[in-house]
């Protein structure tokens, strides 16, 4: 199924906003703490072998989980770990049955976080599209980042769960949730919100809400944000935009530019490998799909 492969690019994606997140999610734990949480996700986002992060990330979400059986209503803390559990879900679990279970505990505690901050979003899994979409207009910007870290784990949990036609019913939510928090973030906005609209307006059919020229310019303004610097932003758009349109000659020129270039950028460097391992596959495929 369509939503199923393209649910799949989120894994590159998803390592960015963990990266960004985390260095500043445990500030109400401790000093210790955040060195710890700040120096993790420098290491995690500027890491070129991804096997290693694979091996070393499950020790750090077991220490997640003891700072939130601390602190169990601190939305900071239980950000941090619907990030890292909705990443590493999303990324490196290596069967369906545990990338559900990892990318659920991750989405409830995205969500755990958002009902401490707005308590209307308490209960947000039991609305209609109509009902969601009025309960986002009383977020404001200083539930911003919750909202996002709600919508990334979202999207961890959706990619999971793509066998479930329910995910597909799910995407106009997630859509109107990043519109909602374009709206109040301002300057603070994160650069790969773009990347997830591209995605999300692909995946859809029309009658969605699929639009896959405005998700064009989502495309080229993740790319623009980043200078170049995150492949994914390009990989996303040759395997989202361009195989859906039959634009060969961009397809290629996105994909051989990723594969062209130096993968080590500060904050982006893991990403990029598995831009770069996914733009070899599109490559191979791309004979035999236009």
């Amino acid at each position: 199924m369509r939503i199923a492969s393209s649910l799949s690019v989120l894994r590159v994606t998803l390592l960015l906003f963990c990266g960004a997140f985390l260095s500043g999610c445990a500030a109400m734990i401790s000093s210790a703490a955040t060195n710890l949480a700040d120096n993790l996700s420098t290491a995690i986002v500027n890491q070129d072998d991804p096997e290693l992060v694979r091996a070393g990330a499950p020790s750090y979400l077991l220490l997640l989980d003891s700072f939130i059986e601390g602190s169990p209503d601190d939305p900071a803390i239980l950000s941090a770990g619907a990030t890292l559990y909705a990443t590493y879900g999303a990324v490196f679990a290596d069967d369906e049955v545990r990338a559900s279970r990892l990318t659920t505990r991750g989405r409830r505690y995205a969500l755990a976080a958002m009902c401490e901050t707005y308590a209307a979003a308490c209960g947000w899994s039991s609305l209609t599209y109509d009902e969601f979409v009025a309960s986002l207009e009383g977020v404001g910007p200083r539930e911003a980042e919750y909202l996002y870290t709600y919508g990334f784990a979202s999207l961890a949990f959706l990619q999971a769960h793509s066998s479930d036609m329910n995910s597909l019913a799910e995407l106009p939510h997630i859509e109107a949730l990043f519109n909602r928090y374009l709206d109040i973030s301002g300057d603070e906005v994160d650069s790969s919100v773009y990347t997830y609209m591209g995605i999300l307006l692909t995946i859809m059919p029309p009658a969605l809400g699929g639009k896959p020229e405005l998700a064009r310019e989502y495309f080229e303004k993740a790319i623009a944000a980043s200078e170049g610097r995150d492949l994914s932003a390009k990989v996303e758009f040759a395997r989202g935009y361009a195989k859906l349109l039959y634009e060969r000659e961009l397809h290629d020129r996105l994909l051989n530019e990723v594969l062209e270039a130096d993968p080590h950028q500060d904050g982006f460097t893991l990403s990029n490998v598995l831009a770069q391992e996914d733009a070899l596959i599109l490559m191979a495929e791309a004979d035999d799909y236009f």
